[in-house]
């Protein structure tokens, strides 16, 4: 085994995936300054990382979409986004250490190009097309999962928060407070209404929200709560 592969080997086990051909995994660590560079024929991630954003986008959808139904579609998009951005893949890729193992030219190296969020987000995405690819959507999906679940249950984390389960768990702390959402109005025709809803603590109002539907209104009412109550 050549030594690159070897290395190789070390990350794939931090992956927690085997890959039957590994020529997908080097060829998405390989960022398109080194296959430049190099005088040799050398394929670069950058299609790897086309194929991988659309996996990772269709997961990500699938997910949300079956576990947080109470979520309007507004809020979807918003907690999608915040999962699959730069700045969260880029973490993730820290999570596994993928700079040491990428393949820059010596001008990225020079220039600190293994610690450069595009770079590490890109590449994140490039190793999902690579085990999608290797190993079918099963695959890749056990793997995007492994990162987008904590995320969405960490209740300090800066993702998007179903605002009603947090607040939900924080009354629930003391067994003798009860938490009621009243509908105070709607108006609208049919297709197109808007609903008012507050939120009670123990008969106090704690929160108000509106939405296009009831469940949108809920959820701006718990968000204006925890406001409220300083979290």
């Amino acid at each position: 085994m050549k030594e690159s592969d070897k290395n190789i080997k070390v990350l794939e086990k931090s992956l927690g995936y085997t890959f039957k051909n590994l020529d997908y995994l080097s060829t998405a660590l390989t960022h398109s300054s080194y296959a430049n560079e190099s005088k040799a024929k050398i394929k670069c991630n950058e299609r790897l990382e086309f194929l991988g954003d659309a996996v990772l986008g269709i997961i990500v959808s699938d997910y949300i979409f079956a576990h947080c139904p109470d979520f309007p579609e507004g809020e979807l998009t918003k907690l999608r986004a915040s999962l699959v951005c730069e700045k969260s893949l880029c973490k993730f890729s820290k999570s596994l250490n993928v700079g040491d193992f990428l393949k820059l030219s010596h001008g990225e190296i020079n220039s600190d190009g293994a610690k450069r969020p595009s770079i590490l987000a890109d590449a994140f995405e490039a190793i999902i097309a690579a085990i999608y690819l290797d190993g079918g959507i099963d695959s890749a999906r056990e793997f995007i999962l492994r990162f987008i679940i904590p995320d969405i249950k960490d209740p300090k984390g800066s993702m998007f928060k179903d605002y009603k389960t947090q607040l939900q768990e924080i009354v629930q702390q003391n067994r003798e407070e009860t938490l009621e959402y009243t509908l105070v109005n709607q108006t609208g025709p049919d297709h197109n209404k808007r609903f008012w809803v507050q939120v009670c603590l123990n008969n106090n109002v704690i929160g108000k929200g509106d939405g296009k539907s009831k469940k949108e209104a809920e959820q701006q009412a718990a968000k204006e709560a925890l406001k409220l109550m300083g979290y």
